[in-house]
């Protein structure tokens, strides 16, 4: 939980409208092989749109997270 902690608004960065724009192809990708092929299990899909939906996940709250500033 100490991650949530770090976790600044204030970050909001290219980074960060990247990584939303991957975690939404994911799920639209998802949802339009749904729509079009009627197939909702699909272990082909499930591996393509997963690694869309944990790669913004991770994009997102990494690009949020407080910069430590190490002095030497």
């Amino acid at each position: 939980m100490e991650i949530i902690k770090k976790i600044n608004i204030k970050n909001f960065n290219l980074y960060t409208i990247l990584s939303i724009l991957v975690l939404l192809a994911g799920i639209f990708l998802w949802i339009d092989w749904i729509v079009r092929y009627g197939i909702l299990y699909d272990l082909g899909i499930y591996s393509l749109v997963i690694v869309f939906i944990i790669a913004g996940i991770i994009g997102f709250i990494l690009s949020l997270l407080k910069k430590e500033e190490v002095e030497d």
